[in-house]
């Protein structure tokens, strides 16, 4: 499956983005999802993540209450991330990512399929 990030760009502190995940050659329904982030120098650091039904879902403590993560398994074959109040410190590459199945949603070995990531910069 070959996953394809959108909807990052720049946004002043305090604003939202939604960033989209879209699946081709395949159907995410198969897989656990995850976003993840990168700052340059830094190591890839998890996000979020979303089981098969969407059912259950984790977030890093440093974006909990202000991200949300969703799926559609139908036509839309697609993963979202809302993120709001955005802080300068979200600043990164963001990630998605899909795995057969873990119980190590935190770990980036967890999944076997990545995007190419889309940048997000929150700067006044």
């Amino acid at each position: 499956v070959q996953l394809v990030e959108s909807g990052g760009g720049l946004v002043q502190p305090g604003g939202s983005l939604r960033l989209s995940c879209a699946a081709f050659g395949g159907t995410i329904s198969q897989y656990l999802m995850g976003w993840f982030r990168q700052v340059s120098g830094k190591e890839r650091e998890f996000v979020t993540a979303i089981s098969r039904s969407g059912g259950t879902t984790e977030y890093a403590d440093s974006v909990k209450g202000r991200f949300t993560v969703s799926r559609d398994n139908g036509a839309d074959n697609t993963m979202y991330l809302q993120m709001n109040d955005l802080k300068p410190e979200d600043t990164a590459v963001y990630y998605c990512a899909a795995s057969f199945g873990s119980s190590r949603w935190r770990l980036p070995r967890s999944y076997s399929y990545w995007g190419r990531g889309t940048l997000v910069t929150v700067s006044s």
